[in-house]
């Protein structure tokens, strides 16, 4: 992993990183690392590994020696929400924590930046209006999704979990802070018409984990049901490692226009960047220039 320049890490080298489990696939060390030299910013940014038994202990330990600043990721943005002192608005309505902000108590600010860089890839704004998406995950990165999918106007939304509970937890959420007019419609992994909504669908996400490094050969609710897409639908997958994902791949064949997480990477990257420096203009064309490099000498 690339740190900042080894001359600058001294006794006045702060830390900010990325929580997770898995955590050794993530580009987020590159992409922040190669900001903070750009920047001139004494920080240096780690991945950090972290189970959910381990979770509360781990972060208040990273906030006693003064880290400036945390991401969350898979599986831990829900439960970041209850180890935090105060939530901005954003983490409170999507119910999900990626950016923990140090407060001035002793303890954290949560907020949520994956809104803000799962919408990038997808402006225009216009082309989604009227228009039907499918949403695969009940989870943490499935809230940021269904946020950023409010604001562009679909007609309908599906959303496929692996589990009922996990279903209506999210619809109980939804209902509770009202952020979605859309019509929605749940259902199963198993539900014997998801080839149908999978047809129907003008945009598909995966937003589960299913796919990513090291088991790269899955695919989101598994091969045989993407028979039926069209050559109309656009695949985002949320997954950037690997790059394509088998899942992306298959989209090529069928026609489809596909996104990786890449974008998204980047941008709610820079976004928590700007939350914990106070920087506007982050370097987000080196950013991904990194990142790129990066998965070019690990997949080639």
């Amino acid at each position: 992993m690339t740190c900042i320049k080894k001359e600058l890490i001294d006794g006045d080298t702060a830390l900010v990183g990325v929580i997770g489990c898995p955590i050794k696939h993530s580009l987020s060390p590159v992409i922040h690392n190669a900001a903070l030299t750009e920047l001139n910013l004494n920080w240096c940014y780690l991945a950090i590994p972290c189970t959910k038994d381990d979770f509360n202990l781990v972060i208040q330990g990273l906030r006693a020696i003064d880290c400036k600043g945390l991401n969350i990721t898979i599986p831990h943005k829900n439960i970041a929400i209850n180890a935090c002192h105060k939530l901005t608005t954003i983490a409170k309505n999507a119910g999900a924590v990626n950016t923990l902000i140090p407060d001035k108590l002793n303890s954290w600010i949560g907020s949520n930046t994956d809104i803000e860089g799962f919408l990038v890839p997808l402006q225009p704004k216009k082309e989604w209006q009227k228009k039907t998406a499918l949403v695969i995950g009940s989870g943490g990165s499935a809230k940021a999704v269904l946020h950023g999918l409010s604001t562009l106007e679909f007609s309908k939304i599906y959303i496929v979990g692996r589990n009922q509970v996990s279903l209506d937890n999210l619809l109980n959420e939804i209902n509770k802070n009202q952020f979605l007019s859309t019509e929605l419609q749940l259902l199963l992994n198993h539900d014997v018409l998801l080839s149908k909504y999978i047809k129907e669908s003008d945009l598909i996400i995966n937003a589960t984990p299913v796919g990513m490094y090291p088991d790269t050969k899955e695919m989101p609710l598994g091969k045989k049901v993407w028979e039926n897409l069209e050559n109309n639908t656009t695949l985002y997958d949320l997954i950037y490692t690997p790059r394509p994902t088998e899942w992306l791949k298959l989209g090529k064949i069928y026609g489809c226009q596909t996104i990786d997480g890449l974008e998204m990477l980047i941008q709610q990257g820079a976004a928590s960047l700007r939350l914990w420096s106070g920087i506007e203009k982050i370097p987000t064309k080196l950013m991904k220039q990194a990142a790129i490099k990066a998965l070019n000498a690990q997949y080639n």
